[in-house]
């Protein structure tokens, strides 16, 4: 089995929070979590298998492969290459890339017992193995000035003068929302932000809600 300590040495300073232009597909919210550690992107989680009788979320991913592109980081066992290998398929001919993970055998600190392959997963990895996996796949990695980034991005605030957030009504009006955009309609309320921010400028998302 693979060494995780040999993998890569990273110069301190190239281990500062990296932006990702594409939108990285991880199985669950601990993977989620580690890889939010090691670079800034829209993840979305599959859930496991759910992902594949669930046609709106499905939908919501083609559409984030035409806008950004995907990457496809699942966990190094069985279960992770048959969710790569299903999505690869139900995807079709859309912009996606792979990123593995090396074969590490270990437990995960939150678990008791280890998988049943007994390799970690993505959420048992450093964020530099992370990093290095992605960067072997392709990513496209953002260098703008964070003040040129945050002028185009839909923020916190742009959701809250929308009414969509911290207001009465805010549920109501995000479920209406949801159905405009033809986006999932069970979408958590802390995602919804990274969506748009991935479908859409602030400038356009001002324009669909008719903000000045």
């Amino acid at each position: 089995m693979f060494n995780v300590t040999n993998w890569i040495n990273y110069p301190k300073e190239l281990l500062a929070i990296r932006k990702v232009r594409e939108v990285i597909v991880v199985e669950g919210r601990y993977d989620k979590n580690s890889v939010a550690q090691a670079v800034s992107a829209v993840i979305i989680e599959t859930s496991g298998f759910r992902v594949f009788s669930d046609k709106q979320k499905l939908a919501l991913l083609r559409r984030l492969a035409g806008k950004r592109g995907l990457i496809i980081l699942t966990d190094s066992d069985g279960a992770g290459f048959f969710i790569r290998g299903r999505l690869r398929g139900m995807l079709g001919e859309t912009d996606v890339k792979h990123a593995y993970i090396p074969d590490v055998t270990g437990r995960e600190k939150r678990k008791t017992s280890p998988s049943q392959e007994g390799k970690l997963g993505v959420e048992g990895m450093r964020p530099e193995v992370i990093l290095g996996a992605l960067e072997r796949a392709g990513a496209t990695f953002i260098d703008e000035p964070a003040s040129n980034v945050e002028q185009t991005r839909i923020t916190k605030t742009d959701m809250y003068t929308a009414g969509l957030s911290g207001s009465a009504g805010s549920a109501g009006k995000r479920r209406e929302l949801l159905k405009q955009l033809e986006l999932p309609e069970r979408l958590p309320a802390n995602s919804l932000l990274d969506v748009l921010n991935a479908l859409y400028t602030r400038e356009e998302f001002f324009f669909l809600l008719n903000l000045p």
